[in-house]
């Protein structure tokens, strides 16, 4: 199974962090963001990656290259105008096939999340990973029965991750959508199944969340 890292957002939350420096290569310790996501998918035995590329994306081209030095092979989708992440998805489905579901993952999250729980994963549609709402997003998204369906609620929070097939991405005529636009309608659906991750999540979203993640870092809450 191939990966996608979404890098190719602006980080505009971050305020001045973000001016000069895309989001994905901020640190938490001595380890930007989507190293940690390398990392952790190189132990998972996913050793080829797909990163969508558009603000400062040339910082992050050139700190990753070819992947080599991180065990994988990196590919980049390089967007000339921003298409949020569903739109992001579908302009590279052809690094990613078009046939076979791959695995997605927001750069900006920090979590223990072990990736080989998915890497063997053949959704319909897709199979996301939840987790508990977190106190910036009470609302959640999703809930999940007891036969691990995805379903339209408020108990859970989409973590940024999960197994997408190319068919969820396609079902959107739309060039430049988010992702949320064509999940809430398979959720209703009852098309999406899902798991709940109970471990260490956080979404590193503005300087005060980076700061805490950081902090938990440092007491040896996520590695």
């Amino acid at each position: 199974m191939k990966a996608l890292l979404l890098a190719a957002g602006r980080g505009e939350r971050m305020g001045a962090l973000t001016h000069n420096c895309p989001k994905p290569l901020l640190s938490i310790g001595k380890e930007r963001l989507i190293e940690r996501h390398l990392r952790r998918l190189k132990a998972a035995g996913v050793d080829e990656v797909v990163v969508n590329l558009h603000y400062l994306g040339s910082q992050i081209k050139a700190q990753l290259g070819d992947g080599r030095s991180y065990g994988v092979r990196i590919v980049y989708s390089e967007e000339s105008s921003l298409l949020d992440t569903g739109g992001g998805a579908r302009a590279a489905l052809s690094l990613l096939g078009n046939d076979a579901p791959f695995l997605m993952i927001s750069s900006d999250v920090v979590t223990d999340f072990d990736f080989r729980a998915l890497t063997q994963l053949s959704p319909d549609l897709a199979h996301l990973v939840l987790v508990q709402n977190p106190a910036h997003h009470p609302s959640g998204d999703f809930s999940l029965n007891a036969k691990g369906a995805v379903l339209p609620g408020s108990a859970l929070t989409y973590s940024g991750i999960g197994v997408i097939a190319p068919a969820l991405i396609q079902s959107s005529t739309k060039a430049c959508f988010a992702m949320r636009e064509v999940l809430f309608p398979a959720a209703e659906q009852g098309c999406l199944t899902g798991c709940v991750h109970d471990g260490y999540w956080s979404d590193v979203g503005t300087p005060d969340r980076l700061q805490n993640t950081q902090a938990d870092f440092e007491a040896g809450l996520c590695r």
